[in-house]
């Protein structure tokens, strides 16, 4: 059972939209305070983090792009929603900032000689991450779906989509309309995958992305899996 980690490492300063606060992480305590208790001496060390819910890999939950009083937050979204079937699309060859369309969509589906299936999440690998991160412009210009790419996925009642950048869709009015089209359709998103070119050309597998309790939440960050067959 090969198990391929999607995730990126949260650690201090990662990478975040322009509009969450940044990952601030540091040391709360470590094994230099030794504690005493009678002739028992004891040390531990524990990390201090301080995050958006959207920090690093994770899954946006319905009420973050849908106004309605009734949207779901984190901690009501179903976990049958984050262990799926899966597929990953190969659209790398896209330019930047591309708004990525229908047809491009149904080609790269057409290469992995598979089917969208009804509750699938699709995993869309951009190389986002071979070209842009750790450069300024991983925040700015990654390319992403057109809003129509967006219903073409919805119309096939997916669970979910998945990319590597920080918003589905490229940045200002195309990433807006991604966004309401979610809202519109009743599927979500994951951002800042990782190693989604480890997925290229193995057909189905199984996505595990279970999301933190967050009361309230607005997304939360995943430990993302896939789950190659043997």
């Amino acid at each position: 059972m090969p198990l391929i980690d999607l995730s990126r490492e949260i650690h201090h300063r990662t990478p975040a939209h322009p509009s969450h606060p940044p990952v601030v992480m540091t040391v709360w305590n470590d094994h230099s305070e030794i504690k005493r208790a009678g002739d028992t001496t004891f040390s531990s060390k524990a990390m201090y983090l301080s995050m958006s819910d959207h920090a690093g890999t994770h899954v946006d939950a319905p009420c973050h792009f849908n106004p309605a009083p009734n949207a779901p937050s984190i901690d009501q979204v179903p976990l049958e929603d984050c262990y799926t079937e899966a597929l990953c699309l190969d659209l790398s060859h896209v330019p930047l900032k591309h708004e990525i369309t229908v047809a491009e969509m149904e080609t790269a589906l057409a290469a992995t000689g598979e089917e969208i299936k009804p509750r699938d999440t699709v995993l869309i690998h951009m190389g986002v991450n071979d070209r842009l991160f750790g450069t300024p412009g991983y925040l700015h210009d990654f390319p992403g779906l057109h809003v129509d790419a967006v219903h073409w996925l919805a119309d096939k009642r997916i669970v979910a989509f998945g990319v590597e950048a920080i918003s589905p869709a490229p940045e200002g009015a195309p990433n807006f309309k991604a966004h309401t089209a979610c809202a519109e359709r009743g599927i979500t998103h994951i951002e800042c995958l990782w190693n989604l070119e480890a997925l290229v050309g193995k057909g189905r597998f199984t996505f595990i992305g279970f999301p933190l309790k967050i009361r309230g939440g607005t997304a939360s960050p995943i430990r993302a899996v896939a789950v190659l067959p043997d």
